[in-house]
This record gives C-alpha cells, sequence and structure tokens, in this order.
C-alpha cells in the first residue's frame, strides 16, 4: 500500500477532525497548567528571581531592584512562571501539535518534522540563552553608563525583567531563521542558487538585524547576534540544497509515473 492509499485510509470525517482537535487542545492546555503551577511552586520555594537579577545587580550601586506597586512583586514571579511554565509544557504541546498534523502528512514529511520540531527548540533555547548571558551583560555596561554618576540608578523590577526579556524573546525568534529558510525552500519559493547569489546582501541584513535587536554599542551586542545569526544563514543554504534536492527527485519521480 503506497503513501497516498495510506494517507486516504488516515481520512477522517470533519466532526470527527474537530473532536480530535478539541482533545489535543485540551491535553495542552493541561500541560500548560501543570507546567505553570510547577514552574510557580519553583519560583516561590527556590530564589529564581534573585539569581535572574544577577547581570544587573553590579550597577545599582549596592542597591536592589524596586517595585512601586503592591502587586508588582507578584506579577513579575506569575509573568515568570507562565514564561517558565510554557518552557516545560512545550515538549507535549508539540506532540499534541504532530499527533494532530501526522496523519495528513506523507513518510518522507514524517521523517523532517520529527526533527524540525527539536531542531526549532533547540535554536530558539539557544537564541534566549545567548541575549541572556552573553548579550545582556555587555549592553548594560553602556546603557548604565549614560548617567556619568550624576544620575541615580533606581531601576524598576518590572522594568528590567521586562526589557530582559523582551531581549531573550527577539534573539529566540531571530534564530528561527534556518526553520523559515527551509520552509521557504520546502515549497519552492526559494532556491540555494537564490540563497548564495545574494549572500552579501545576507551579510547586510544580518548586521541591520544585530543592530536593531540589540541595545548598547554598536559593536560587541551586534557582533554577538550578527556572526550566530550569519553562522545559520550559512547552514541554511546547505540545508536547503539538500531540501532543494529531494525535491526535485520527488518531482521527476512524479512526472515518469504520470507518464507511465
Amino acid at each position: 500500500m503506497g503513501d497516498q492509499e495510506k494517507r486516504k485510509d488516515a481520512e477522517m470525517p470533519f466532526l470527527d477532525h474537530l473532536e480530535e482537535l478539541r482533545w489535543r487542545i485540551i491535553w495542552s492546555l493541561v500541560a500548560l497548567t501543570v507546567g505553570v503551577t510547577v514552574a510557580l511552586i519553583a519560583l516561590i520555594n527556590f530564589d529564581v528571581i534573585g539569581i535572574l537579577e544577577k547581570p544587573i545587580l553590579p550597577y545599582l550601586n549596592g542597591r536592589k531592584l524596586v517595585y512601586t506597586h503592591p502587586g508588582e512583586a507578584f506579577s513579575i514571579i506569575l509573568n515568570a512562571s507562565v514564561a517558565l511554565g510554557i518552557a516545560l509544557a512545550l515538549p507535549v504541546i508539540l506532540y499534541q501539535i504532530w499527533a494532530f498534523v501526522a496523519p495528513a502528512l506523507y513518510r518522507h514529511e514524517k521523517k523532517v518534522v520529527i526533527p524540525l520540531f527539536f531542531f526549532a527548540t533547540f535554536l530558539f533555547v539557544g537564541g534566549a540563552s545567548l541575549a541572556w548571558f552573553v548579550v545582556l551583560p555587555l549592553a548594560l555596561p553602556w546603557l548604565m553608563s549614560f548617567g556619568n554618576g550624576a544620575l541615580e540608578p533606581m531601576i524598576a523590577a518590572s522594568e528590567y525583567f521586562g526589557f530582559a526579556t523582551s531581549l531573550a524573546l527577539a534573539f529566540g525568534l531571530a534564530f528561527e531563521l534556518p526553520i523559515l529558510i527551509l520552509g521557504l525552500a520546502a515549497l519552492g519559493i526559494v532556491t540555494p542558487q537564490f540563497l548564495t547569489k545574494y549572500r552579501r546582501h545576507a551579510i547586510v541584513a544580518v548586521v541591520f538585524i544585530g543592530a536593531f535587536l540589540t541595545p548598547g554599542d554598536l559593536v560587541w551586542t551586534t557582533i554577538a547576534m550578527a556572526v550566530p545569526l550569519y553562522f545559520l544563514y550559512e547552514i541554511s543554504v546547505v540545508l536547503s540544497r539538500v531540501v532543494y534536492r529531494r525535491r526535485l527527485r520527488r518531482e521527476a519521480a512524479r512526472e515518469a509515473q504520470a507518464a507511465v
């Protein structure tokens, strides 16, 4: 039995699809609830906030981060719990997505999607980690030096964590560049020849993205993002060649089968 016949056997009525989707969403929400609960308990019982605020403490002149609203401290912990809970629940959520779409995929598509999920997660975590542990410590000295000693820093905790989280999110999303390029290559929108031809434009683009998304001076923080991004671009060019060749082979085999 071919892939086409297996795919037809896997088809279900529309209402059954809706019922399955409903249960997939429910299990994802349950996993998210459990993840947020576990994260909240961990944040309350362990000094995770103290660990996360370490990059800025050397620039507060012996003081700590402050909050200006009675519920702000709880709000910070709750937001951090949601972010950590999403990370904890992500494997379950990705599995539910996979289980829902897998019956509609061909065998060769299934072989690609599973590694792609892990690759995308690894890239996002890598980008966010680079932002928090490398770029943020590089940016803070430059940003905090503008006072020239005439201004006394009194940083609100919500502002600091909002700034750091946005930076980490921007890096995590930017590091999904190979996934985007692979998707465009799989759809036939871009080709390896196109990516190679515009390599110089890609260098300018990643430097611009690095300068736009990173705070601080336009040297170290920009380089910290632009260099990995361009490295990922070159990896994308190599992977797009593999995807493109497979796509050409499938099209050739399909045309040969149609001719027969």
